[in-house]
């Protein structure tokens, strides 16, 4: 199990280069970030190889799953986003499913389940994984499609590729859901990412509700060795949040 910090989150709005920096000092060097064609590219390999910082995940681009019409343009979306994680040296990225269409669930669901597999040749062909996110429609993503965690297993289940799995989001989820260790431990084997936020606020871990030492004791207890994202917004100086969990 490895902390990833998430970029776009703790240090929204600052300098990508120095904020690496500070993430490195703070005794972490694997992050994230959500949107990759807003930045320098080679700005960003540059300082990750001089840091020696691995990049564990960063977002495909933002085109609805949900519409079967957008489909060839999702698929230009991922090979587009695959191009740059092969020159960043990343395995995994993260799908949004885009919002409610309006039209039945059932259509919808069958439209993801559909576009998914048409990608898994291409993702399979780079070796790469295809992470798909649930999000909390009741505060943060309003007529988003996918919000629950089940929904998100019965998809990856019938894609049924090495390649397509669920980004775990424990804030998300203890919004929708809540019963977040049965959840986890027994779809381990579905799940390829975590994020972790304190609830409520998707502040720093140690501020509210959720006891993260219990659910990282549980995920670390199924053998799960891929990341936990660090994905919220700091109401203090983001190191003193990251040294915490370095110790």
């Amino acid at each position: 199990m490895k902390i990833s910090v998430c970029v776009d989150a703790l240090y929204s709005g600052q300098n990508l280069s120095e904020s690496l920096k500070k993430i490195k000092e703070s005794g972490h060097s694997n992050i994230e970030f959500w949107t990759w064609w807003d930045k320098d590219l080679e700005e960003l390999q540059k300082v990750k190889e001089e840091l020696k910082i691995t990049i564990a995940a960063f977002c495909t681009k933002f085109i609805s799953l949900t519409d079967p019409v957008q489909r060839n343009e999702y698929i230009k979306g991922l090979e587009e986003s695959i191009v740059v994680a092969k020159k960043l040296g990343c395995k995994q990225l993260i799908t949004q499913t885009g919002n409610d269409s309006g039209e039945g669930r059932l259509l919808q669901h069958q439209s993801l389940v559909d576009g998914l597999k048409s990608c898994v040749s291409i993702l399979e062909a780079n070796d790469i994984t295809l992470l798909v996110e649930p999000l909390n429609t009741r505060i943060d993503h309003i007529g988003y499609y996918l919000d629950s965690s089940d929904e998100a297993f019965d998809i990856v289940e019938e894609v049924n590729s090495k390649h397509v799995k669920v980004l775990f989001d424990i804030y998300h989820q203890q919004i929708m859901e809540g019963d977040l260790i049965r959840r986890i431990t027994s779809n381990i084997d579905k799940i390829g990412h975590f994020h972790a936020a304190g609830n409520p606020g998707r502040h720093e871990l140690y501020n509210g509700e959720l006891n993260y030492d219990s659910i990282f004791k549980a995920i670390e207890g199924t053998g799960y060795d891929g990341y936990i994202g660090l994905e919220y917004f700091p109401l203090e100086e983001p190191e003193k949040g990251l040294k915490i969990l370095t110790d």
